[in-house]
C-alpha cells in the first residue's frame, strides 16, 4: 500500500526582507535560456514565506515549501536554513 504523504514543492532562495512578523520575503533566482540568443539569463521572483520554528535572518539561504494559503499572498513556509549569512566587520 502506498503512503498518503505527498512530496511538497520546494524552492531555494535568499531572504531579502525580515521586516514583517512571522513572515520573510525570499528571492528565488533561476536561469532561463534566451529564446533567440541562447544565452542563459537570470530571472528573479519574490515569495512571501511563513516563519514557523526556524528564524532566518537577512541574507540567509533557505528552502521554502508550498503550504495551504495562509493569507492573500502567503503560500510558502520556510522549511530549513541551508546557509547562514556571513557578517563582515
Amino acid at each position: 500500500m502506498m503512503s498518503d504523504v505527498r512530496k511538497r514543492q520546494t524552492l531555494f532562495g535568499e531572504v531579502v526582507s525580515t521586516k514583517m512578523e512571522k513572515t520573510v520575503t525570499v528571492k528565488v533566482t533561476r536561469k532561463v535560456k534566451h529564446p533567440v540568443y541562447k544565452k542563459y539569463v537570470k530571472r528573479f521572483k519574490k515569495y512571501l514565506a511563513h516563519v514557523g520554528s526556524v528564524n532566518p535572518k537577512m541574507g540567509d539561504l533557505v528552502i521554502i515549501s508550498a503550504v495551504r494559503p495562509l493569507s492573500k499572498n502567503k503560500r510558502w513556509q520556510v522549511s530549513e536554513i541551508v546557509r547562514e549569512s556571513v557578517k563582515i566587520g
